[in-house]
C-alpha cells in the first residue's frame, strides 16, 4: 500500500520561511518522480514543483521559481519543497504527489497523493 505523509506545514509571517517534507513508503521511490502541488477552498488542485526519479532535474510553476526549491533523498525515501520568501498568495494546502513520468505532473497527471499539509502565511 503506498503513503504518502507530509509534514512541516503551519503557520509563517510573510517573508519567511518553512520546508515541507513528504515521507514514502510502499512504491518504488527511486523510480518514480515526485511532486508538490496546492489546493484553497473553491480552487483546483494546482501544480508547484516535480523531481526526477534520480533528483537531476525539476520543474517548477512561475509563481514560485526563485523562492521554492524541491529536492529528494533517495536513502531516505524522502521528498522536499523549501519555501522562502513566502507571501500570503501561497497560503494553501499543499499535497505530496508521485508518479511514474515526470513530464505529466504540471498537468496534475499523478499516480498517488498524500492526504496534505496546511501552510499560512500571514501579512
Amino acid at each position: 500500500q503506498v503513503q504518502l505523509v507530509e509534514s512541516g506545514g503551519g503557520s509563517v509571517q510573510a517573508g519567511g520561511s518553512l520546508r515541507l517534507s513528504c515521507a514514502a513508503s510502499g512504491l518504488s521511490f527511486s523510480s518514480d518522480a515526485m511532486g508538490w502541488f496546492r489546493q484553497t477552498p473553491g480552487k483546483e488542485r494546482a501544480f508547484v514543483a516535480a523531481i526526477t526519479a534520480s533528483g537531476g532535474r525539476t520543474d517548477y510553476t512561475g509563481s514560485v521559481k526563485g523562492r521554492f526549491t524541491i529536492s529528494r533523498d533517495n536513502a531516505k525515501n524522502t521528498v522536499y519543497l523549501q519555501m522562502n520568501s513566502l507571501k500570503p498568495d501561497d497560503t494553501a494546502t499543499y499535497f505530496c504527489a508521485a508518479g511514474s513520468i515526470f513530464a505529466a505532473f504540471s498537468g496534475g497527471r499523478v499516480d498517488y497523493w498524500g492526504r496534505g499539509t496546511q501552510v499560512t502565511v500571514s501579512s
